[in-house]
């Protein structure tokens, strides 16, 4: 019996061993794959860039100078407009996703998924979708918990999906740009985001060079942050970091009293003329239906005859450009629609910021967003022409409402301040604006958000 406790004694000791070995061997694997996970080098989204151009690159040496797509049977002849770098991510170990704005010959541009494999240097191609043309999506996608993405059908696509996030909204806004090489004495011009009754605004951290100073734009009741830098300044940094806390807008009642001054021209607005011609066909048989049913025929007027396209000199907001080419982006959309309304007496103004994903929760931004209002039945209503355009299914959303998930970073036309560039007032303002000798030039300007839950 005693024998026999010995051996049973020996042979848990024994468990116990083996136990032990099997968990130290199996630490060891692990930490042996962590060290080989890490010494991976991690591929950058400058060198996911460089990979899709290098494709892209290739593939044009062999055909023509075309990228060549093929879609619905038909080949399409394209050459890269520009790579999203806001939307590059890394799927994998050697898994990447870019997507990319490729333009045929008439002026369509195409937005182009790539999925690539491979490490820096030698990355491959391994499918091509193509997403959307002219802005309109053909699917959408949705970032799963696991931070993998699933494709989703348009008709099967929720409002988020597209943009669009109701009721509030709490995110970290990255506001960052990189002067350019300097040779003398200038200037810089940025706005910075105030606190509305829409949006509460914190800043958490703000870095810029040179000198600094606060100017209060006095017609719109904008703030403009004014540097002055030379040369030593040259390639620096200007980053602010907002902390922003958004709500849905709808119609609102405003205690502003000057509506009047919303229905004069600016420098790239005319009123009456052409536009009022225009305006008058499109409420044609609607004439005493009143203001409201007046702006809803304006916007459904720009939503049928203009096409979401950044082709030729777009992005000015000049409603004769929208007006000439019936194309552009937010800001000859929302332009168009502001010229047509003053002209029939509604008075209507511009704002522009940025509007954040909502279909993820960090990342990059595709650059500014702008919007209109305008003012009937006693109330401000906030319109997104072109979204409602790309989006058909969020047109009625977009007339009257803006979503909770975008940040405003200043409003109006034509700004004036105490000091301003020698070129006259400033057209817009949400990108920095520099002026060096006379000569205005744009700093390259990246926007990033990471949402609060």
């Amino acid at each position: 019996m005693k024998f026999k406790k010995q051996i049973f004694s020996l042979s848990i000791l024994l468990f116990c061993m083996l136990a032990i070995g099997c968990q130290q061997s199996k630490r060891d694997s692990l930490e042996s794959e962590a060290k080989e996970n890490l010494s991976k080098k991690k591929v950058s989204i400058e060198e996911i860039e460089d990979g899709i151009k290098a494709y892209i690159e290739q593939e044009k040496a062999i055909n023509e100078g075309f990228f060549l797509v093929n879609d619905e049977k038909v080949e399409l002849r394209l050459k890269l407009v520009r790579v999203h770098t806001e939307y590059l991510s890394n799927l994998g170990p050697s898994r990447h996703f870019a997507c990319v704005d490729l333009a045929d010959e008439k002026g369509d541009v195409y937005d182009v998924d790539f999925f690539l494999e491979g490490e820096p240097g030698n990355m491959k191609v391994t499918e091509t979708s193509l997403h959307k043309l002219n802005g309109k999506p053909r699917y959408s996608w949705k970032q799963l918990v696991d931070k993998t993405w699933k494709r989703v059908p348009v008709e099967s696509s929720t409002n988020d999906l597209f943009g669009v996030k109701e009721g509030r909204d709490y995110f970290e806004f990255s506001y960052k740009a990189f002067l350019p090489k300097i040779s003398a004495n200038a200037k810089v011009w940025i706005p910075i985001a105030q606190t509305d009754r829409f949006q509460e605004v914190k800043i958490k951290s703000i870095k810029v060079p040179g000198k600094q100073s606060f100017q209060e734009e006095k017609k719109f009741g904008n703030t403009i942050l004014v540097l002055d830098v030379n040369q030593v300044h040259s390639g620096e940094e200007i980053e602010i970091v907002y902390e922003v806390a958004r709500k849905e807008k709808g119609p609102y009642l405003d205690s502003e009293e000057e509506i009047n001054k919303y229905l004069e021209p600016d420098l790239l607005l005319p009123v009456g003329g052409r536009f009022k011609e225009i305006a008058e066909n499109a409420i044609k048989g609607k004439e005493n239906d009143g203001q409201l049913v007046h702006a809803r025929a304006l916007y459904d007027y720009i939503i049928d005859n203009m096409r979401y396209m950044k082709f030729g000199t777009y992005g000015t907001g000049s409603a004769d450009f929208a007006c000439d080419s019936k194309t552009g982006n937010c800001t000859e959309f929302h332009s168009f629609f502001i010229s047509l309304a003053r002209s029939i007496g509604i008075p209507a103004r511009f704002a522009i910021g940025a509007s954040i994903p909502s279909e993820r929760n960090e990342g990059g931004i595709d650059g500014y967003h702008c919007w209109a209002e305008f003012y009937a039945e006693g109330k401000w209503w906030p319109v997104d022409i072109s979204e409602g355009n790309k989006y058909t299914a969020l047109a009625t959303y977009y007339f009257g409402r803006h979503p909770a998930n975008r940040i405003e970073l200043s409003r109006g036309r034509d700004l004036v301040l105490s000091t301003m560039p020698k070129a006259g007032p400033i057209n817009f303002l949400a990108y920095p604006i520099m002026e060096e000798k006379g000569e205005l030039l744009y700093p390259k300007t990246v926007f990033s958000f990471n949402r609060i839950n």
